[in-house]
């Protein structure tokens, strides 16, 4: 499997799609221009939108999305797998789904991803997230191919969920993705910890382009981009909410390298859970 460079791209996304997609431009073109040729962006890269009048006004289908053919040409131009971390995307159902989208170096779409898991919260100081009332939530798992490395596909919330990550790495993923709009209250207290800590368990590299800072819709977002290495070890950081981008080298050996070294992937056994019951008795399930 070959070598190659990775890059994280962090915006600060707005309400104006157009407008989003040549900040988008700008900073993939300096990601390509050290090097990169698999870059990321992050969750909501098209649009920051909360009300639900605007995200009617403003979401449509995958052919009419600006930052999708923006993403294409660009790819193209650029000879580089460019992978919008996700945008919003009108179903032909009509209903939106928060979407993945990779990109070959053809300008062609390889894989997309609906984001399965939806940040459904209640936070301190008042704080509320419904993202279900906006989005279907995705049902399936996606890998893809980049230079010969093995991608596993996440957004934001998804990191959360370890058996997604695990289902992937055991699918033969060396570089796991999670492109994400963190909020600066959750991304303070887990957001580096929650990202090493899918690296270390699943000897797997981590990539997660983020947006950062206040946005026009009044969220604000942690930022601090990050790629990890298969033993927890941060090779490059965006380590501020402001736009801009951070690279490093990706070796899938290495990824080989730390699951031979601790191989809890091979070593991970069925078992059942005994759940005291009163009486004495248990009450017995399976797990894994």
């Amino acid at each position: 499997m070959a070598v190659f460079k990775a890059a994280v791209v962090q915006m600060r996304s707005g309400m104006d799609p157009e407008r989003n997609a040549t900040d988008m431009e700008a900073l993939v073109r300096e990601a390509a221009g050290q090097g990169a040729t698999y870059v990321q962006t992050p969750e909501m890269t098209g649009a920051m939108v909360r009300e639900k009048e605007d995200r009617a006004r403003l979401f449509v289908a995958e052919e009419d999305d600006v930052t999708v053919a923006t993403a294409r040409r660009l790819a193209k131009e650029l000879g580089i797998f460019l992978h919008i971390g996700s945008t919003a995307i009108r179903r032909d159902d009509g209903k939106s789904a928060n979407r993945a989208l990779l990109i070959s170096p053809r300008g062609e779409t390889i894989a997309t991803y609906d984001k399965i898991h939806m940040f459904d919260v209640d936070l301190d100081h008042g704080e509320s997230w419904r993202e279900s009332a906006a989005y279907e939530p995705g049902t399936r798992a996606v890998t893809a191919n980049v230079d010969g490395a093995t991608l596993g596909l996440a957004i934001c919330y998804d990191l959360r969920f370890p058996q997604l990550f695990r289902t992937e790495a055991l699918a033969g993923a060396e570089v796991l993705t999670v492109p994400a709009a963190f909020t600066r209250q959750t991304g303070e207290a887990h957001w580096h910890v929650l990202l090493r800590a899918r690296a270390i368990e699943n000897g797997a590299f981590v990539i997660a382009a983020a947006q950062g800072g206040q946005h026009e819709d009044g969220r604000e977002t942690f930022g601090h981009s990050l790629i990890v290495d298969p033993w927890g070890r941060i090779l490059a950081e965006v380590d501020h909410d402001r736009p801009g981008v951070a690279v490093a080298e990706i070796d899938p050996a290495q990824s080989a390298a730390a699951r031979r070294k601790i191989p809890n992937l091979k070593n991970a056994r069925e078992f059942t859970l005994a759940a005291a019951v009163t009486g004495g008795g248990h009450l017995e399930r399976t797990g894994s």
